[in-house]
């Protein structure tokens, strides 16, 4: 069950847009992303650069369980923001947290990119 999950999570993954799964990373992480993942004719891999993952199919495994937990906290805050009951000062909170959280500004539009 929890390897029919896990593959379920990743065609998530890999279908959804290349900015969003940067975004659901965070900064640092899409860097890497980038930096590992693109490299042109200038940058080739040299036989001492023995981390290099650019031909992996997946992400990692740790860069997934950040972007599912990322996609849980932001499928709580629209909830939030979607109920007007809760004080508008709490979801202000909230996102300021996500916000730090994720290394970008976040709103009550943006939740939709994750």
């Amino acid at each position: 069950m929890r390897s029919l999950f896990f593959l379920a999570m990743m065609s998530l993954l890999s279908s959804a847009p290349v900015g969003a799964q940067e975004t659901a990373a965070g900064p640092a992480q899409a860097d890497e992303q980038t930096s590992a993942g693109q490299t042109s004719a200038s940058q080739t891999p040299t036989k001492d650069d023995w981390r290099d993952i650019s031909g992996y199919p997946y992400p990692a495994l740790a860069v997934t369980v950040a972007a599912m937990q990322n996609l849980a906290y932001a499928m709580t805050l629209r909830d939030y923001c979607a109920d007007l009951r809760v004080p508008a000062e709490f979801v202000r909170e909230r996102l300021a947290r996500f916000s730090r959280m994720t290394g970008r500004e976040e709103d009550c539009k943006s939740l939709l990119d994750y």
